[in-house]
């Protein structure tokens, strides 16, 4: 005699699970994106009021061209971002390279903890210790004055230990036999690393700049610390207004930066997964070859 059936309880089917799975996904990227389509779409509002369609128009994207409050501190927002990530990345990959290759030295453990601290350390903290010590520096030396100099540190000092952890990450997965192999066939170090090692981590160099780049677009707290007269970046000058309530024309400059990061991050994309794809196409041919 067979046993009887029994119905398992509280068992979803697949076919739920994965639509519960895509709904909730699909929920997340409209509570993520959605505020930036209504700011886009809002930057072609005619009405004065934001919260209020009054027919399409691009009249704020004029009067943009000719706010120079607002153009200066995007000009100025730019610059310090393109020299923060092109920063980061160069000490972020020395400090990477450094913690993944030499697995001992005198201080690693200070080493360690002084890149990892920015991370974990609040802004606030950050703003006001780098502000004590410009401010002595420059009683002592009568250099540097804030402005876009003490910016471009402060964003240098958090951008740089992002950087790290991403290239880092990258270095850890490596296979050290190839540099082993280099160095074999007579490459010196320095040629092992731009050689070899500096191509195979191309990609997250390029995602540690972008990271950083946008981290420091848009940061608040350090640029309100370190900003001095003349210095105000973009982000400032948003925050400003927006406490005697936003004019329309700063939904443009948003829409503008909004495509100009997304226009990056495509073409970044872009590149990446060619390089990925010509870099699997090589290692395939070598296979080949050598069977």
């Amino acid at each position: 005699m067979s046993a009887p059936r029994t119905r398992s309880r509280g068992v979803l089917s697949p076919a739920f699970n994965q639509w519960f799975a895509r709904g909730w996904l699909a929920a997340g990227y409209v509570f993520l994106f959605l505020p930036i389509v209504a700011l886009v779409i809002y930057s072609f509002n005619d009405s004065p009021i934001p919260n209020k369609w009054a027919g399409f128009t691009t009249r704020w994207y004029t009067a943009l061209a000719k706010d120079r409050e607002m153009l200066a501190g995007l000009w100025l927002s730019l610059r310090i971002a393109f020299y923060t990530a092109c920063g980061s990345v160069v000490l972020g990959t020395l400090a990477a390279f450094a913690l993944v290759k030499y697995r001992r030295f005198t201080g690693r453990t200070l080493f360690t903890g002084m890149v990892n601290a920015p991370l974990v350390m609040p802004e606030v903290i950050i703003g006001l210790s780098l502000l004590l010590m410009l401010v002595s520096v420059q009683r002592a030396t009568g250099y540097p004055e804030r402005g876009a100099l003490t910016i471009w540190m402060g964003h240098l000092l958090l951008g740089m230990a992002y950087a790290t952890v991403v290239i880092q990450a990258r270095l850890q997965d490596l296979n050290p036999q190839l540099e082993e192999a280099a160095m074999d066939l007579g490459a010196r170090p320095f040629q092992v690393f731009t050689l070899v090692t500096l191509p195979m981590i191309a990609q997250s160099i390029m995602s540690a700049w972008l990271l950083t780049f946008t981290l420091s677009l848009d940061d608040v707290v350090l640029s309100a610390f370190l900003s001095g007269p003349g210095s105000t970046t973009l982000p400032l000058v948003i925050f400003s207004r927006a406490r005697l309530g936003l004019n329309p024309s700063v939904n443009a400059v948003a829409t503008i930066t909004v495509a100009v990061v997304a226009t990056g991050i495509v073409v970044a994309s872009y590149l990446i997964a060619r390089n990925e794809r010509n870099r699997t196409r090589d290692m395939a041919a070598a296979l080949r070859a050598a069977g």
